[in-house]
């Protein structure tokens, strides 16, 4: 059901894990790109036209217009299950308590007397969130878009979710009661590359966006990186991914839980557990067996990811070989269970979100943690960080001299703008001064 990867009595050089050696799923976003540029293309020129034929040719929906009515955001509100409702409002309370901590405040710098920089942070104007609608639903990824951009100041904000035949062509009710929850009444029926793409164009419906965020399938991630450019992007998201690393203090049957929550997504999932111990590491494949008989989605989805090269079992000689691979794997959730999991999790420096001890598992932060579950994978997460409000904002330098502070260190401008032979660079300061520069020439 899982393979093993036994790197006991490896020696590896000091520092570093090749990372080759780890399970991790294949995506080829540069195959794809080209599948989807056409699309972008055409939507670039066609705009709504070729949106709706897009929703008949891979959704299976015929529609009209693109964008939602209002009325129909109301009505999926009005009409949701009332215990959804209250788990969807308590996951924005709390994600908004944890978002509005992270808005940094502007600050200036005195650097000599006259002479200030100030660092402003300004939040992109308009954005485009992404919502993922194909094997599952995600009024969570709406919550964990919209929250960070309003808390950041975001004016305007749009999102859109593939069409679905069963609902008249329009996106999950669940996805429209959450953006009737979070204020935002601009939703589109669209998905895959061409929503990227009429967020990054603009159609005679939508307008133009700065920014796009949030999860999607691999057409998604390759309009993300076609796009970039013309358009900020957040991550380009791949298979969802969980590492757990365990010592013999773990309980297996938790350790199976979480690596068949996160199977279920796709059968790409990737489900990894790294453990020194080889009585967990054995008792756990047999509560998959036992797990995955009774769980849902089983032959579409987590059989599949739980066999596949991107999900396994690592033994490691021990604690510190185990931190060395789940650095190098850079998980998107890092689950640590382990004895005295605070300090060993303390010393993980690469991962996208990290869950300390028993009782923190992935699945409460995908939902109700406070924390955003729009994560790095593919081992991003030793660059890249999860969605915050500092993704939605960007930092401004002001610069304010005085006539008098530009004149005390204009010698040293003329002098390195000589040494880079960009001569008009000096003379710009020269030409604000009618005497001759302390220094210059």
């Amino acid at each position: 059901m899982i393979s093993r990867i036994d790197l006991r009595g490896a020696a590896f050089p000091e520092g570093g894990i090749d990372r080759d050696l780890l399970p991790r799923a294949e995506l080829d976003v540069e195959a794809a790109l080209e599948k989807v540029r056409p699309i972008c293309d055409d939507v670039r020129h066609r705009g709504t036209a070729a949106l709706i034929e897009y929703a008949h040719r891979f959704d299976g929906v015929t529609m009209e217009r693109v964008r939602v009515p209002v009325e129909a955001l109301t009505s999926a509100l009005d009409e949701l299950d009332p215990a959804v409702r209250a788990a969807l409002e308590e996951s924005i309370r709390r994600a908004r308590l944890v978002h509005r901590e992270q808005r940094r405040a502007d600050h200036t710098t005195q650097v000599v007397p006259g002479g200030t920089v100030t660092e402003r942070w300004v939040p992109v104007e308009r954005v485009g969130l992404y919502a993922p609608g194909g094997r599952s639903v995600y009024p969570s990824s709406v919550v964990m878009n919209v929250v960070p951009a309003q808390e950041a100041g975001v004016a305007s904000m749009a999102v859109a979710s593939p069409p679905q035949a069963e609902f008249g062509g329009l996106p999950h009710p669940t996805i429209l009661a959450a953006c009737a929850l979070l204020g935002v009444d601009e939703v589109y029926a669209a998905g895959g590359a061409q929503a990227v793409a009429m967020f990054a164009y603009g159609t005679e419906e939508c307008r133009p966006v700065a920014m796009v965020t949030g999860p999607g399938n691999i057409w998604v991630a390759a309009a993300k990186r076609l796009l970039k450019g013309r358009i900020g992007i957040d991550a380009e998201a791949g298979p969802t991914e969980i590492a757990i690393l365990a010592d013999a203090t773990a309980d297996p049957v938790h350790v199976a839980a979480d690596l068949i929550s996160q199977a279920e997504h796709d059968p790409l999932a990737a489900s990894v557990l790294v453990t020194d111990s080889e009585e967990l590491a054995a008792t756990v494949e047999k509560e998959l067996e036992t797990q995955v008989a009774a769980t849902k989605h089983v032959e579409d989805r987590v059989a599949p990811a739980l066999a596949g090269r991107q999900s396994g079992i690592v033994l490691v000689d021990g604690l510190e070989q185990g931190l060395a691979v789940v650095d190098a794997y850079a998980a998107e959730h890092l689950e640590v269970q382990t004895e005295d999991a605070a300090a060993v999790a303390a010393r993980v420096r690469n991962a996208g979100a990290i869950f300390v001890g028993a009782y923190a598992p992935v699945s409460l932060g995908d939902y109700a943690a406070g924390s955003n579950h729009v994560l790095p994978t593919g081992g991003c997460a030793c660059h890249s960080s999860g969605l915050s409000v500092q993704t939605f904002l960007r930092g401004i330098h002001v610069v304010d001299y005085t006539r008098e502070a530009l004149a005390e260190v204009a010698g040293h401008v003329v002098t390195l703008a000589d040494a880079e032979d960009l001569p008009a660079h000096g003379a710009a300061v020269k030409a604000r001064f009618d005497w001759k520069v302390p220094g210059t020439k």
